[in-house]
């Protein structure tokens, strides 16, 4: 993989799904995956491309940003309401990245850029969020159509509140 987030990710993954436990934050990784606080998605991908799992938080609730790494990728990998549980036969078919939050910030619609901003919207308790840069999302309507759909908010009729927030994406 090629990185030290995503070897993280993988090395939990793969000790969780062989034996159940929870991996402890390797004493070799960077410094800053031990002092860092960042909210912290770990998406997972087939080879083909299809999505596998997807599970993130967009503030810190970790005292470190490798263990916010480890439980991500655990939730990704095991708890992502859409797909089953990854399996161990499927774990050398998995791509798996890892994006580390900029604190979001609130935001007007057009200060928006799909390929550069992840948009969180928020009416009430309901709160969607989409990261940036992804496949097949080119506008910013499209952008916020897909966040707040997974919010469960009426996109033409509801009125939302918008903040945007920058990641730093590793493979």
């Amino acid at each position: 993989m090629g990185n030290a987030y995503c070897e993280i990710a993988f090395k939990t993954i793969k000790t969780y799904l062989e034996t159940g436990k929870v991996i402890d934050l390797p004493k070799d990784v960077p410094a800053e995956l031990k002092t860092k606080k960042a909210g912290v998605f770990v998406s997972l991908h087939l080879k083909n491309g299809d999505l596998r799992g997807c599970i993130g938080t967009f503030l810190p609730t970790r005292k470190c940003l490798g263990e916010e790494i480890i439980r991500n990728a655990i939730s990704a990998a095991t708890e992502d309401p859409r797909f089953m549980p990854v399996t161990e036969s499927e774990l050398d078919d998995l791509d798996i990245s890892v994006d580390v939050l900029s604190k979001p910030e609130k935001c007007k619609i057009v200060d928006l850029d799909p390929k550069k901003y992840g948009v969180i919207v928020t009416c009430g308790s309901r709160r969607g969020l989409l990261l940036p840069d992804l496949e097949g999302v080119d506008t910013v309507k499209e952008q916020l159509k897909i966040a707040c759909s997974k919010a469960g908010i009426d996109y033409a009729n509801e009125k939302f509140e918008v903040s945007r927030f920058t990641v730093a994406r590793f493979h």
